[in-house]
């Protein structure tokens, strides 16, 4: 594997080095790496944090969330994405995927439908169309991501339909889907997927989302299907202050074909004060109820019911390198967080983190 991986990256750059320095090269290769260190005050045991964390998520252990190499290509006509990854995000995210596929950050190629129009079809592994927070932390205002976040996909497999109008403020696409963040079907599962999304940008300075899927993540013997919105907005009131604000909500059949859904939803609004041309500063307020456990289940009376609030300092020690630190706490209804040999209704940790992009 490893062999394949060298014989990839060779072939891309020799690409790019045999292309005429007179002419617009088509090709550009990029990488981004992120370490991190994150203190939990319960100490687990096992150096691993809440289980519902699949970012950032391990303890007392300086590691790797992400290190990524990839190569675009793009003309006015195809273009198409390949990339590779390492580190405790692509363990913890892609666990349940092939071994053969853990290490795909994207893979994907598309065409222009339409000459005169911002029409284009793309299909393979594409970064997921739910949500504003990215896999790379450089791309997020918050060092660790959100609640609804790591637990809504960060990837997905199909095709997608996406149109840009010729003004840029509008943006719709339409994809079908191998499931909720998934590149091999569950076995038994031959349901299709679904997914939306809608991007309205009215000015520079705003944008509102709203991103939709539809699908059965079980065996067809059992299917129970699932409905969730997700939707933002983003407003810049100057040039140095933004908010975020954002709201999930999903509900999936309790049993197969019955008309009763178990339900969850999470607000969050995440603010942004720029301080210096290098540093910013943000704050974090968030809550995620997920009562009947479809996404976290917790196996407790009030099932999975968390406030969570986080600030943030980031300082830009080169304009390609990225240092952080946060601290954060999670409240929940319930006892639903380790701490030694037994559980809390609390949860507190802070993390830091230095990344490069090239």
């Amino acid at each position: 594997m490893k062999i394949y991986y060298t014989f990839l990256l060779y072939f891309f750059c020799i690409k790019v080095f045999a292309q005429d320095s007179l002419t617009k090269n088509p090709i550009i290769i990029s990488g981004y790496v992120e370490a991190y260190y994150s203190y939990d005050f319960a100490n687990p045991i096992n150096h691993t944090r809440p289980n519902f964390f699949y970012s950032y998520n391990r303890d007392n252990e300086v590691n790797l969330n992400i290190g990524v190499i990839k190569a675009t290509y793009s003309d006015d006509k195809v273009r198409g994405n390949l990339g590779f990854m390492t580190g405790t995000y692509a363990q913890y995210n892609l666990a349940s995927e092939p071994v053969a596929l853990r290490n795909i950050f994207e893979a994907n190629a598309g065409f222009k439908l339409i000459k005169k129009h911002n029409l284009w079809l793309d299909a393979g592994i594409l970064p997921s169309h739910i949500g504003f927070e990215s896999t790379l932390g450089k791309d997020c205002w918050n060092l660790t991501r959100s609640i609804l976040a790591d637990n809504s996909p960060y990837y997905e497999a199909g095709v997608k339909l996406g149109y840009t109008n010729p003004n840029n403020k509008l943006y719709l696409s339409l994809m079908y889907l191998n499931g909720w963040q998934r590149i091999q079907k569950i076995p038994g599962n031959q349901t299709p997927a679904f997914g939306s999304q809608v991007t309205f940008k009215p000015k520079s300075t705003i944008a509102f989302n709203w991103s939709s899927y539809v699908g059965n993540e079980k065996p067809d013997s059992l299917a129970q299907w699932r409905y969730f919105n997700n939707l933002y907005a983003l407003f810049q009131l100057s040039s140095s202050f933004a908010i975020t604000a954002g709201f999930d909500i999903g509900m999936q059949q309790s049993r197969k074909h019955s008309v009763a859904y178990n339900i969850w939803f999470s607000p969050i609004i995440i603010m942004q004060y720029q301080l210096t041309d290098r540093s910013k500063i943000a704050a974090r307020a968030e809550y995620y109820d997920d009562e009947k456990g479809v996404i976290i289940p917790t196996n407790t009376k009030n099932g999975f019911k968390t406030f969570g609030y986080s600030i943030n300092l980031d300082y830009s020690l080169r304009k390609n390198m990225l240092w952080r630190i946060e601290g954060r706490s999670l409240q929940s209804k319930d006892p639903v967080f380790l701490n030694g040999t037994g559980l809390s209704y609390y949860n507190n940790f802070i993390s830091t983190s230095l990344s490069l992009s090239f």
